[in-house]
């Protein structure tokens, strides 16, 4: 059962996890969002929240039909594109959405339909980046697109707003948005300077055995 002081500490990484998000460069003033789930609830930034600022009392809590639990504010408009993740995904693998309007993630979302899988570490979001059509903010075509785009992926593209990424917890789906924004970056300049080589499905296959084989990313250390 979540306790009032469970929530206080979700609704609190929350704001820490928008502010560093903000800190790095992945959001300016209030153009995204972020939010942690706790069984049931989900803790989710406030509409018009300055994510560079955002405070404890700058994040309210809802259930996963976008009832308010706890919070004075209204949660961000984008609050059924998360809820529409939680309702679908496993709980063990998504336990946090972060949804920024970063630079080249955005950029890319402008021109592109898809980025192959270009450098191997793509594969840590599962394979190619989708590029979700576009709809209108906070609109429930745009949270059906995007889920679809998600689909067996840790992170996607929106066309003309920005970029959603997944993690297991706000420190993964953290790490997933910074590498979404790399590998966004690493294909505009492959473009610019030709076609870009993508990892052929075998390739592909070798990378992800490998992985498994020796636990890359891991960082646990085998039992001896």
């Amino acid at each position: 059962m979540t306790t009032t002081s469970d929530l206080h500490d979700l609704r609190a990484a929350v704001a820490a996890a928008s502010r560093g998000i903000a800190a790095s460069g992945l959001v300016i003033g209030t153009a995204g969002n972020v939010s942690a789930r706790d069984g049931d609830l989900v803790a989710v930034t406030a509409t018009g929240c300055d994510l560079a600022t955002t405070t404890v009392d700058e994040v309210t809590v809802v259930d996963l039909d976008g009832r308010v639990v706890a919070g004075d504010l209204q949660p961000t408009s984008e609050r059924d594109l998360h809820l529409g993740v939680y309702r679908h995904a496993p709980p063990a693998q998504v336990g946090a959405v972060v949804h920024t309007h970063s630079r080249m993630a955005t950029a890319m979302g402008l021109v592109a339909d898809e980025i192959p899988v270009l450098h191997y570490q793509q594969l840590v979001l599962g394979g190619s980046l989708r590029v979700a059509p576009f709809h209108t903010f906070g609109s429930a075509d745009l949270a059906r697109a995007v889920g679809a785009a998600l689909d067996g992926r840790l992170a996607a593209l929106m066309a003309n707003h920005g970029a959603v990424a997944l993690g297991a917890d706000l420190r993964a789906a953290v790490g997933n948005a910074e590498l979404t924004e790399w590998l966004c970056d690493l294909a505009w300049h492959a473009r610019a300077v030709g076609e870009p080589r993508a990892l052929t499905a075998g390739q592909q296959r070798d990378v992800v055995e490998a992985a498994t084989a020796t636990g890359y990313g891991s960082t646990r250390r085998a039992d001896r």
